[in-house]
């Protein structure tokens, strides 16, 4: 058996997360997520990140791939809740290839997009 691509196994868990828009929040962690809302989205968020930071400074491979799994995994819920998806996200990687990373930042800065807070700009 191949291992699935991972823009096949990012949309099957879109779509997984978008059925449990419709589930019970007192029977689906992700429903009750959405059910709490954006800040309890974001603070998930937030506190992966935290994790995925400190796995890396303690040099913990496993655990740092643990993490980032919780990290991809909580921001796929924050897009859908959003109402978006992975493909932006990819489609925006891929607009970036044969960019170099200060040509795509400046970039962003002349699409009105700096990358810093939506009030910053």
């Amino acid at each position: 058996m191949t291992e699935p691509a991972a823009a096949e196994v990012l949309q099957r868990l879109a779509e997984v997360l978008e059925e449990r828009r419709q589930a019970d929040p007192e029977r689906s962690y992700v429903a009750g997520l959405y059910h709490q809302g954006l800040d309890a989205i974001l603070k998930k968020v937030g506190e992966e990140a935290t994790e995925v930071v400190l796995a890396a400074k303690d040099g913990q491979r496993e655990a740092l791939v643990r993490e980032l799994a919780d990290l991809w995994f909580h921001t796929l819920v924050l897009l859908a809740h959003q109402g978006s998806g992975p493909q932006a996200v990819l489609d925006e990687l891929a607009q970036r290839f044969g960019l170099s990373g200060l040509e795509e930042k400046a970039r962003r800065g002349r699409d009105g997009d700096g990358g810093g807070r939506a009030s910053e700009r």
